[in-house]
């Protein structure tokens, strides 16, 4: 693998491995992929993959998160939901080497449709690390930092906005902006990236080189893209920060998204 992310023939690598998973958390996987397969049958389970920082080798003991996809082999339905929610709380309760668990839920089917070839497709094939099941990876194509991939993974950030001016109203707690901040800081950041990912012709997830990266083709913005990478690592409740992200450089960034990639495919 290069240092821009690629493979040798210009593809993108899959940037997470069991093997890079720190000594530290060792434990943590171990106990997903236990409670995981105590709650989810093979009738029910298609596969199990890790994501973030943990399979990059990259997380922080008592500050990162422990990322999950499970990929059924049916649409997800509300028993579903409350038995992943019955795994995050038990597993975040379990263990003070991470600071939160979270569990996304699709069925196989989706992720290997036509409309999430270049979003849903790529995060299990790029982004996603085998835990459990036949990886999905396999029926997907290689991907190159192509302007189609930069549309289909983060052309939605106008659709964002909206959504989160209103919680920013609605936040009545420092724990509440915190939480808004860090969601908003880092859909922000990879945003950014994406926006220039086709120019600079490589991949990377993490949020500061993201950043520095983006700052190369729109200076006049870096510093604002430095302070949403280091909100999305450390979150802020200050309302001036929550302001600068959703009512500046987020829409700057959408209207400029728009402009240059175009806008993400509908979906139902």
């Amino acid at each position: 693998m290069s240092g821009s992310g690629l493979e040798k023939d210009g593809t993108i690598a899959r940037e997470g491995a069991l093997s890079r998973v720190p000594e530290t958390f060792a434990p943590v996987i171990e106990a997903a992929r236990a409670r995981i397969t105590e709650m989810f049958d093979s009738a029910r389970l298609h596969s199990a993959y890790l994501y973030g920082s943990i399979p990059r080798g990259a997380a922080i003991p008592g500050v990162s998160d422990l990322d999950l996809l499970l990929a059924l082999r049916h649409e997800p339905t509300e028993a579903d939901r409350s038995d992943a929610r019955t795994i995050e709380a038990t597993l975040d309760g379990s263990f003070t080497q991470i600071n939160g668990v979270g569990i996304l839920l699709s069925s196989s089917r989706v992720l290997l449709s036509s409309l999430e070839r270049h979003d849903g497709g790529f995060f299990v094939a790029c982004l996603c690390t085998p835990l459990l099941g036949s990886d999905l990876a396999g029926q997907l194509p290689r991907y190159h930092p192509t302007t189609l991939l930069a549309r289909e993974t983060n052309g939605d950030l106008s659709l964002a906005l909206p959504r989160w001016r209103e919680r920013a109203t609605e936040a009545a707690t420092d724990a509440d902006r915190r939480t808004l901040s860090r969601l908003a800081a880092r859909k922000v950041v990879r945003t950014g990236f994406t926006l220039i990912m086709p120019r600079w012709g490589g991949w990377t997830s993490d949020l500061s080189e993201s950043a520095e990266l983006f700052g190369r083709y729109y200076p006049e913005r870096v510093e604002q893209m430095r302070v949403a990478a280091a909100t999305g690592r450390a979150p802020s409740a200050d309302p001036a920060v929550l302001s600068m992200l959703i009512d500046d450089l987020g829409p700057w960034l959408a209207a400029e998204y728009t402009a240059v990639h175009g806008e993400k495919a509908p979906r139902p």
